[in-house]
């Protein structure tokens, strides 16, 4: 290996290149596999000797802020990275303790401005539906699905479309914050500090937003105390980890939402997947489970409703040919449907077909 920071900066530039979301070190008996993750698919690119890895990881912990002696506990550290002198990435280092040695993973966050809505969904009639749901000017919409589905993203593109279109005071509280956006107010969440969500949600308040982005839900105070900023006059839009759409209501009852603010106050629940597309190029877009107040308040009432789930969104976009044969069976770890033969399968469209729905 070279030295461990022009090896660094090697690998760098080969997973942005390569359009990787992340890095991992993952040490076995006698060397270190090196993984990115391209497209939501973790791939192996390199194998270290142990001695190299230990000189690697030493060079990452003191650049990002970590401390080098510690290896007993978790460290998270971060820095930034220029790619050929331009763009911007800011890096997000992770270590775990194991026994004798430890794990480290690097999160790639790009620090450019955010894509605009219509580039982020496969279908443009879903954009049309978020935005139909943004034209509200109080309520929570709720994004939720695995991590890297493309929730924070979303979240950013959302609050620039809304800013593009109206005079609006935007504030986000986050942790930690994965861009740096323009026209916008960026809180960072330091529980450390003492500065919760909670904590971040009542000061942010006193700066007179109209739009209020929170990183995550994490707990029944901050689901509490943002549905009570909602009632209050606010948009509020922010994650939840759940299933589905239909599972983050439920979470919600369970942190003890009451069922009037459910039905009065949700504005919407979209659960996000991304699917990896083969037309016109190949890259990764999303779809969305979108349920909104009317479906909310049909599903509280347990009777029936209906919307695009994934297996559908899955179905239409082999049909229309954005992605293969083998992408269209449903993922593993995100099933709501199972495809079991080849007949099962729409025909697959022409290469004429027009990409825009």
């Amino acid at each position: 290996m070279d030295s461990p920071s022009v090896f660094a900066a090697s690998l760098m530039e080969e997973a942005i290149q390569q359009q990787a979301s992340d890095i991992h070190f993952t040490p076995e008996e006698d060397e270190t596999s090196v993984f990115i993750r391209i497209h939501g698919k973790r791939i192996l690119h390199s194998r270290l000797s142990t001695p190299s890895f230990r000189k690697l990881i030493a060079y990452y912990k003191f650049v990002s802020g970590m401390d080098i002696g510690e290896m007993q506990k978790p460290q998270d550290g971060a820095m930034p990275f220029s790619y050929q002198g331009q763009k911007q990435y800011s890096l997000r280092l992770s270590t775990l303790p194991l026994k004798q040695t430890e794990s480290l993973a690097i999160r790639i966050l790009p620090q450019s401005e955010a894509p605009l809505l219509d580039q982020l969904f496969l279908f443009p009639f879903q954009i049309t539906l978020l935005r139909q749901l943004l034209m509200e000017s109080t309520g929570i919409l709720l994004f939720t699905g695995p991590t890297g589905s493309g929730k924070t993203t979303t979240m950013y593109s959302i609050l620039q479309d809304l800013l593009r279109i109206k005079a609006c005071q935007a504030i986000t509280l986050e942790d930690p914050i994965e861009k740096r956006m323009e026209n916008m107010l960026q809180v960072q969440v330091n529980e450390k500090a003492g500065l919760t969500y909670q904590a971040g949600l009542k000061a942010a308040l006193r700066h007179d937003p109209d739009v209020l982005m929170i990183g995550e839900i994490r707990d029944e105070s901050t689901a509490s105390f943002a549905f009570e900023t909602a009632r209050t006059g606010h948009l509020v839009i922010s994650t939840l980890h759940a299933k589905n759409a239909a599972g983050a209501i439920h979470r919600l009852k369970e942190m003890g939402i009451p069922i009037a603010d459910l039905q009065h106050t949700l504005i919407g629940v979209a659960s996000l997947e991304l699917l990896p597309i083969t037309k016109p190029h190949p890259t990764r877009a999303a779809i969305m489970e979108l349920v909104d107040s009317a479906q909310i308040s049909r599903l509280l009432k347990a009777n029936k409703t209906s919307f695009l789930t994934f297996a559908k969104l899955r179905r239409k976009a082999y049909a229309y040919g954005f992605i293969t044969k083998e992408n269209y069976q449903v993922q593993k770890g995100r099933q709501t449907a199972v495809y079991g033969t080849a007949d099962a399968f729409p025909p697959a469209a022409s290469s004429t077909q027009n990409t825009r729905i």
